[in-house]
């Protein structure tokens, strides 16, 4: 009687599981078409692109160098007697400032004694021409008319008299030169300039040939730039000195603040590739690289360093300009075209370190994917927020009208 009592149990509970597993199958909810249409289009982000009048940004690299630079060196010898405190390392002096002063008694005395030998020389030159005259007089009274140029010549004393003349002309060469080391003894700046180095003081004793030191202008500074060769057709040079080319900001990353720039102007091109890199070298020049002239506070350049500038290019017309990271591989471009993807074929006609030009390929107002997928392949369905939101509250529509 027991056993069958536990029997009787369990068929019971066999009895309900099978009923509730057969109601969990019957009523489980069957997946909408709709449903899985979204789940398989790839959700991406999308920016939609303008056609316009760009002016591109071309970066490269340069290295600042002086426009005017000089090494101090004297004409005469001597001893500097002189030297003012704004001729030391980092100073700035004035075009025509004198910088070193030679000890000019010597070349004074010299000047004194060729002055009295043009003097001599001048004398003996209004002798020599009475006595010509006295010869002239001798030869017409003794009324001789048959001597030869020569024989005439040597009579009127004319050898004598270019003789003494050229003593003369000599001794004005003399005075010259005696004045013109005189004015040597001075050194002075041959125009505005920053100083580099300083290797002589009061008593040092110079002479020609010798390192005084050096000079840079302060007014203008070159930086030397390296760039494509096919980018040359966008800058813009100038065809006088009084003309100013495309406008260059330059930055030191590694010295100044991270906003801080100079601004310079395309200059020249240099007619000769460099020799490693095989790119052409432009010159930047940029004006009063100390900020020595300048009301509002500068960086200085400094010679010899190494600065990343930004040349401003032609502008470029009638083009869609595109982050240069939404360019795919073989030059190709990712569009959204309808819900689906299409992969462009793009013409890029210049690609500066931000943006790239693109000629055709692209039309305005097209949305290009930004998104990096895992599977392309033409046509593939793809979906953004924007169509997301459009379906929900079309949804949403139609179930209110329900």
């Amino acid at each position: 009687m027991k056993n069958k009592k536990i029997l009787l149990i369990c068929l019971v509970i066999l009895l309900a599981a099978v009923a509730i597993t057969f109601l969990i199958f019957f009523t489980e909810p069957t997946a909408e078409s709709e449903g899985a249409t979204k789940q398989t289009a790839m959700l991406v982000n999308t920016v939609e692109v303008k056609k316009g009048d760009y002016q591109p940004t071309l970066q490269a690299t340069g290295t600042v160098q002086p426009v005017e630079d000089v090494m101090l060196s004297p004409l005469v010898s001597g001893q500097i007697i002189r030297r003012p405190s704004n001729f030391t390392p980092g100073s700035f002096v004035k075009k025509g400032q004198t910088l070193l002063q030679i000890d000019p008694s010597d070349f004074r005395n010299t000047l004194e004694l060729r002055q009295s030998e043009l003097l001599q020389a001048q004398t003996n030159l209004e002798v020599e021409m009475g006595r010509q005259q006295v010869a002239e007089k001798d030869l017409e009274l003794a009324g001789i008319d048959s001597l030869s140029d020569k024989e005439r010549q040597l009579v009127l004393r004319r050898p004598q008299l270019d003789a003494v003349r050229a003593t003369v002309k000599a001794a004005k060469a003399s005075v010259n030169q005696a004045e013109t080391n005189i004015t040597r003894t001075t050194i002075k700046a041959p125009f505005d300039a920053h100083v580099i180095s300083q290797n002589v003081t009061e008593g040092s004793q110079v002479a020609p040939g010798d390192n005084l030191g050096r000079l840079v202008g302060s007014d203008y500074y070159w930086i030397t730039v390296t760039v494509p060769v096919s980018q040359l057709k966008w800058l813009t040079f100038p065809n006088t000195d009084s003309e100013k080319g495309s406008m260059v900001k330059i930055k030191h990353t590694t010295a100044w603040e991270k906003d801080t720039y100079r601004v310079g102007y395309l200059n020249k091109q240099i007619g000769a590739l460099d020799n490693q890199t095989r790119m052409a070298r432009v010159l930047v020049k940029v004006p009063d690289p100390l900020g020595y002239e300048s009301d509002t506070k500068l960086p200085k350049l400094i010679i010899g360093s190494f600065v990343e500038v930004h040349l401003e290019a032609k502008t470029i017309e009638d083009i869609v300009r595109l982050d240069r990271g939404y360019v795919r591989s073989n030059q190709t471009v990712w569009v959204m075209d309808e819900g689906k993807l299409s992969i462009r074929k793009v013409d890029i006609v210049l690609t500066d370190s931000k943006y790239a030009y693109i000629r055709s390929g692209l039309e305005d107002s097209e949305k290009v994917v930004t998104t990096n997928l895992s599977t392309v392949a033409e046509g593939i369905a793809l979906r953004n927020e924007a169509t997301d939101s459009i379906q929900n509250s079309t949804q949403n529509k139609n179930k209110e009208e329900q």
